[in-house]
């Protein structure tokens, strides 16, 4: 059960369609709303329909067959599992039918039996203590299955009017088997006076058009008989009734299970519909008849949604081809309905991107009309921006030929002759003489103090770059020259 998020039962009965959502909660199902429509209105989809949200919170769809289409056989079987009764069935099929096999579509449900509790007799010796024990140990044994049988045709055309309101089958259910569950529980009553009694429970419903009886006939805490009476609309009705239900008790004892009239009479139905069976019943039958109340009917939708969910997908009145079609066209749907969703969202997206280039190619040539409006003003611009570069630029280079000029006299020592001063490309400064011979010392340190002079806190030159001192033998002296180069060429305020 847990693995449904809800559940919907649909009933289409005779003047409306009635749908009950269930959501699955604690381990069971609680009503969610209740839908009541006429025959011609179409049901809401967003109860029914299955889409994106159903892969992940699946949704049961169940619908109650029509009374009137369902055939009920009940039979004893071993008690064994779902798979080997279901074989055990299938085999005995061909004598339950009243149709051929191929026609039919089948399921089975089985019932829970009310035995009689162990007896305490100590009294019982002998021969009769030992074959009580032997029915008690027999009948533990044994499981009451009733067989559920419809004919194909007739549920494929159920089918195609469900189709035509929208509403996809998962599973087709029976609802009088929830209500032969639900309703000897209610009272505890079944006969436990005699292995022989019986008690007869009968439920009222509509046949094609016609009133009728669902008479079940319980015996010894098990169910024995399931048949439907016809209560015709004109004639005496209730010597009718009883003919009918005399010819099921006949029956009940050619098979052996009835050795003994019916103990107790009850009927299931709600005041309106007690009101005209009850007379009919008393007086064809000379017995009183206990009326019972129904379970209500979304009570029994719940009973329906908790038994169909349980079932999984175990034995079904849905014929194996629908489910499979329906699950191709839900598969196809979502495929389309994601195709559509892509395909909208890539036109949103398309619109989205043509809107946008557009605000672009708005703003992109509201900017190239400002740039042709700004363009001779910023060509004038460029023009006095290099003018004044270049005159920055030579008033920088003056005074940095001074600087140089200023610094080689400062540092320049008194016996060295200075015969060449050299600035070139604003950055290179070159010095060049005589010297005397033993004055090579004192150039060397010429050229250092001239790289370690500073200027408003910077190095005048780079260390790194120009040419070292380069002293040549001339006579009684040397002639000497090296370079120096500038740091930058950007004069401090």
């Amino acid at each position: 059960m847990a693995h449904w998020h809800s559940c919907n039962i649909l009933q289409i009965a005779s003047d409306a369609n009635r749908l009950w959502q269930f959501d699955a909660k604690g381990g069971s199902f609680a009503l969610n709303r209740e839908h009541r429509a006429a025959l011609d209105e179409p049901l809401p989809p967003r109860l029914i329909a299955k889409s994106w949200s159903s892969l992940w919170q699946p949704r049961l769809n169940v619908a109650w067959l029509p009374p009137e289409n369902v055939f009920l056989r009940v039979i004893e079987l071993p008690r064994s599992n779902f798979e080997e009764t279901f074989a055990m069935v299938e085999l005995q099929l061909e004598k339950l039918s009243p149709m051929p096999v191929a026609q039919i579509v089948w399921t089975i449900q089985i019932l829970s039996r009310y035995s009689d509790p162990p007896r305490q007799n100590e009294a019982k010796t002998g021969a009769k203590a030992e074959t009580a024990t032997s029915a008690e140990t027999k009948a533990e044994d044994l499981q009451t299955v009733v067989v559920v049988i419809a004919e194909r045709s007739v549920v494929e055309e159920f089918l195609g009017k469900l189709e035509g309101r929208g509403y996809f089958a998962d599973r087709l259910e029976v609802p009088m088997l929830d209500q032969l569950e639900a309703t000897p529980a209610t009272e505890d009553g079944l006969s436990r006076q005699s292995e022989a009694a019986a008690d007869v429970w009968m439920y009222p419903l509509v046949l094609a058009g016609q009133n009728a009886l669902l008479v079940a006939w319980w015996g010894s805490g098990a169910l024995r008989s399931l048949s439907y009476v016809v209560l015709p609309p004109a004639g005496d009705r209730a010597n009718n009734l009883k003919a009918q239900l005399a010819q099921l008790a006949w029956a009940g004892e050619l098979e052996g299970w009835l050795t003994a009239p019916p103990n107790r009479w009850h009927l299931v139905a709600d005041s309106a519909n007690a009101a005209e069976w009850e007379n009919a019943l008393r007086e064809g039958l000379s017995e009183p008849v206990q009326v019972t109340p129904p379970l209500p009917p979304a009570e029994l939708a719940a009973h329906t949604a908790r038994r169909a969910a349980a079932s999984g997908s175990r034995a079904t009145l849905l014929p194996a081809e629908f489910p499979a079609r329906y699950h191709q066209q839900f598969v196809d749907r979502l495929w389309l309905r994601g195709l559509g969703a892509t395909g909208v969202l890539y036109a949103v997206g398309v619109v989205i991107y043509f809107c946008a280039v557009g605000v672009l190619s708005y703003r992109t040539q509201g900017v190239e009309r400002q740039v042709a409006a700004w363009s001779g003003s910023y060509t004038n611009a460029l023009q006095l921006k290099a003018q004044y570069d270049v005159l920055k630029e030579r008033q920088e280079l003056k005074y940095a030929a001074l600087d140089c000029w200023k610094i080689v006299a400062e540092q320049v020592p008194p016996n060295i002759t200075l015969q060449r001063f050299s600035f070139a490309d604003g950055k290179k400064l070159s010095l060049s003489g005589t010297a005397a011979a033993d004055q090579v010392n004192t150039l060397f340190d010429f050229n250092t103090a001239m790289q370690k002079v500073t200027a408003n806190g910077r190095p005048m030159f780079n260390s790194q770059g120009g040419e070292p001192v380069n002293p040549h033998p001339a006579g009684n002296g040397v002639t000497w020259s090296f370079s120096l180069q500038l740091q930058n060429t950007e004069r401090a305020p």
